[in-house]
């Protein structure tokens, strides 16, 4: 485990250099750590688990690892994904951007640190890793320097799960102190004083975004969108659910642990299934549904039930596939269409039928559809909470309403829908997909409704460019290119122009 965060590490420190050299390819050798780290994470599955590695260190102080079932799992979510969103990222941001050396350093740096945090055995390493990917997030969430909003975003960020992260290193002293080890895997079910409970379910959950702590979330949608995928759907604001879902076995059956996740759990699915109805940004939506989901965890692992723990651990795998395959969709909507807002989009389902593919069949999950692997795990949970009445409501609400914010992303995202006032595309941007634009043909045939276009691809139609229209399209598409223009045809049914 020590020679994988040591790769990381230097794969972090050899970014700049890589990024000058290689510019966004970079990505592509920036996932090697990551990759080898899935790589172990399965060949660790076909061992005997647990598996376990200590060395020893200063101050009488040990670099303790363990892996187990709930490990490996988290392992496979963080490396897995972690490689995938690199790999998204060669594609993602601009060849020459200044940033792709920061970005990468960082992105490469945060999967360490999440690697190390659900491998630590000792309650003390666990809060070095637990701060170094607030640190890291702080730098990735504030990925543009020179925007005011992503600023205030890192800072909220970096505010909120520094001031839980302190809480609960007291926490974990009182707790160490009182159970006589900093071993997690030696923690036995023991009677602890509110103050340590109160203190440790603190950091954990400012870490997922729990009510109170929930503002910092949608506010880090200021982020690129790939961090958004891999931080906020996969790695960071599961840390909170983890450490829940590791100490629930020896302190789940405590009162007051029940008493403060359950409700705070309910609670906070309730209102980011409820918020997020009220976005019109497709990437705010899911960082409110995100929340919602969140609070879903919290309430399985809180519980304190054999059962719940199961159903939570089901979900964890669940939510981190569809939501991160969600994220990544709606970068791929910004880049083609040029904006998020659902209101200024329609149509995309028609242009682009593979995404609208992978976004309905991770919506599907989402909203617990079956055969998917979301309705197994909503199922699973459901039968778990079935001796506790409220919240058993309150997940069946909350369940109501995500399957609703579900049906809204999808529609706002890719439904054909009359669109209010003029829609103009970002410039320069090279992808002008599913706005109205008006017919280009010299008689102007529909020039009350216009006409569906895009670039011209073989077996695709595009506006007619023979018309003085012409320098108007090109203005609105810089990748035209004037061998097109004998190959291209309208793609109105009653144009004299249309060929073929």
């Amino acid at each position: 485990m020590e020679s994988l965060l040591i790769l990381h590490a230097v794969a972090a420190a050899c970014a700049p250099w890589l990024a000058t050299r290689l510019g966004r390819a970079s990505f592509a050798v920036l996932a090697v750590p990551p990759a080898a780290a899935f790589c172990y994470t399965g060949w660790l599955a076909t061992r005997g688990l647990p598996v376990r590695e200590s060395t020893p260190w200063a101050l009488g102080m040990e670099l303790s690892f363990r892996a187990d079932a709930l490990a490996v799992l988290m392992m496979s979510l963080v490396t897995g994904v972690g490689v995938l969103v690199l790999c998204y990222s060669a594609r993602y941001f601009p060849e020459g951007d200044d940033g792709l050396g920061r970005y990468g350093g960082a992105m490469v740096a945060f999967a360490g640190s999440m690697l190390g945090l659900v491998t630590a055995d000792d309650l003390l390493l666990l809060y070095v890793f637990w701060e170094l990917t607030t640190v890291f997030s702080y730098l990735l969430i504030g990925y543009d320097p020179e925007s005011r909003m992503s600023r205030q975003a890192a800072m909220k960020a970096l505010t909120v799960t520094t001031s839980g992260g302190l809480a609960m290193l007291a926490g974990f002293v009182l707790l160490g102190q009182a159970a006589g080890t900093y071993q997690i895997s030696q923690l036995r079910p023991a009677d602890l004083a509110p103050a340590t409970v109160v203190l440790v379910l603190a950091g954990a959950l400012s870490k997922s975004a729990i009510f109170p702590f929930s503002t910092w979330l949608p506010a880090a949608m200021a982020a690129p969108t790939p961090v958004s995928a891999y931080l906020h759907a996969a790695a960071m604001v599961k840390a909170g659910v983890y450490l829940l879902a590791r100490l629930g076995p020896a302190f789940g059956d405590l009162a007051l642990w029940r008493a403060v996740t359950v409700p705070l759990g309910v609670v906070t699915m309730l209102l980011g299934g409820w918020r997020a109805l009220r976005e019109t940004d497709l990437k705010r939506l899911l960082a409110y549904g995100t929340v919602g989901q969140l609070g879903f965890l919290v309430v399985l692992f809180g519980s304190g039930t054999e059962g719940a723990a199961l159903a939570g651990a089901g979900m964890l795998l669940a939510h981190a596939l569809f939501k991160a395959a969600l994220f990544l969709v709606v970068g791929i909507v910004d880049h083609a269409a040029g904006t998020r807002d659902l209101r200024a989009l329609s149509g995309l389902g028609r242009v682009m039928p593979w995404v609208c593919g992978v976004a309905v069949l991770a919506g599907a999950s989402m909203a617990g559809l079956p055969p998917l692997v979301g309705f197994a795990g909503k199922e699973a949970a459901l039968e778990a909470l079935l001796d506790t009445p409220l919240a058993l409501a309150g997940v069946v609400a909350g369940s109501a309403l995500t399957a609703a914010y579900t049906l809204r992303f999808l529609w706002g995202a890719f439904a054909r829908k009359p669109l209010s006032g003029p829609q103009e595309a970002v410039p320069g941007s090279g992808r002008r997909i599913g706005f109205r634009r008006p017919c280009s043909c010299p008689r102007r045939c529909c020039p009350s409704w216009g006409c569906w276009w895009r670039p011209w691809s073989p077996g695709t139609r595009a506006p007619c460019p023979p018309t003085p229209a012409r320098s108007a399209i090109r203005a609105i598409t810089p990748t035209w290119r004037s061998g097109a223009a004998s190959r291209s045809r309208c793609c109105c049914r009653r144009c004299p122009w249309r060929r073929g």
